[in-house]
């Protein structure tokens, strides 16, 4: 062998079980992070695997353990701020673990979403994921089915295949009309977007008005578009509401970005906010404290349901479930 064709061999596992001091099956249980390997030996395997350069063959890990080192996540969106901000947890409750995550973006279609599921389960993850609770019967089916940790995340209401870590939806609207109520609001309008696919919106609208008709009323007027959120849809359906309905004194916004649009709009026609219209939104954006007049917001802890997720699939892959919880729950704060 010459030089050269030295320099460009792979390490193999084999020589950092040898450099650092254990069998080949202690090397290869430390590289997937098994947890009756000692930290010092733990230690000692990566760092030599680190200084050999050596990489696991996944698709030989995948073939004789029936599992890889990925963790499949599937989110609806990556068009604001929100869903980032929890990939972002994932990627931080994943950090210093053997998994890596692998994500999936399903535009809050069901369908794709199940055929991203089913991709990625034939890669055999060690986890799965997955935003909401509304999966469709198949792919519920196809997760239960799968054999690993299955955390769905962002939604408590409804029933979990698994584990579940987010928020009432349904709660943080009631808890927004509660809140509204509370400062002397009354005359109520709703502005949304695509809520037969938002479902997590849909669910905040529906407890919005259960708060409402808890104190024996209801919305006096609705705008709804099909198309997905944004700062210019919420401009454009808010003028138009503003346009039929002169007595308002609030509004109730799918999002952020909707809210946003809205004071725009009411800004636009001279309509003093907050003192006359109070728009309000839901989770909180980094921006909402930037716009030129306040609004009324619930703040979501979005990386933290990200991060929790990932650890509790890090624990479920790890260990004993019997010993974890199957729910962790959040409150979103209200910002008036």
């Amino acid at each position: 062998m010459t030089g050269s064709d030295h320099a460009m061999a792979k390490p193999t596992l084999e020589e950092v079980a040898a450099r650092a001091g254990v069998s080949k099956m202690t090397a290869s249980r430390a590289l997937r992070g098994a947890a009756d390997v000692s930290p010092e030996s733990l230690a000692r395997v990566r760092a030599t695997a680190a200084e050999l350069g050596y990489v696991r063959n996944q698709l030989a890990l995948s073939l004789s353990s029936q599992r890889t080192n990925l963790v499949g996540v599937v989110v609806p969106s990556m068009s604001n701020i929100v869903f980032p901000e929890v990939v972002s947890g994932i990627s931080a409750g994943l950090e210093g673990s053997p998994m890596q995550a692998v994500f999936g973006i399903s535009d809050y279609d069901p369908a794709r979403e199940h055929a991203i599921i089913a991709n990625m389960l034939s890669w055999q993850p060690s986890a799965m994921i997955v935003t909401g609770l509304d999966q469709t019967p198949d792919t519920r089916a196809l997760l239960a089915g799968a054999g690993i940790p299955v955390v769905q995340l962002m939604d408590l209401d409804g029933e979990p295949i698994d584990f579940n870590v987010g928020l009432s939806h349904g709660e943080a609207g009631a808890a927004m009309a509660r809140a509204l109520l509370g400062t002397g609001r009354r005359r109520f309008a709703y502005v949304g977007s695509a809520l037969e696919k938002d479902i997590r919106a849909a669910k905040r609208k529906a407890g919005f008005e259960r708060a409402l008709a808890e104190r024996g009323m209801s919305l006096v007027a609705e705008a709804i578009a099909p198309d997905f959120s944004s700062i210019s849809l919420g401009k454009t359906l808010t003028t138009s509401l503003i346009d039929a309905h002169h007595d308002l004194d609030c509004i109730y916004y799918s999002n952020d970005d909707m809210a946003a649009g809205g004071l725009f709009a009411l800004m636009e026609r001279g309509i003093a906010v907050p003192d006359i219209i109070l728009p309000a939104g839901f989770n909180g954006l980094d921006f909402v404290a930037a716009l030129p007049v306040h609004i009324a917001t619930s703040r979501s802890p979005r990386r933290q349901i990200g991060r929790t997720a990932a650890e509790v699939a890090l624990k479920a892959i790890a260990g004993d479930t019997s010993r974890m919880d199957r729910i962790y729950r959040f409150e979103p704060e209200v910002l008036l």
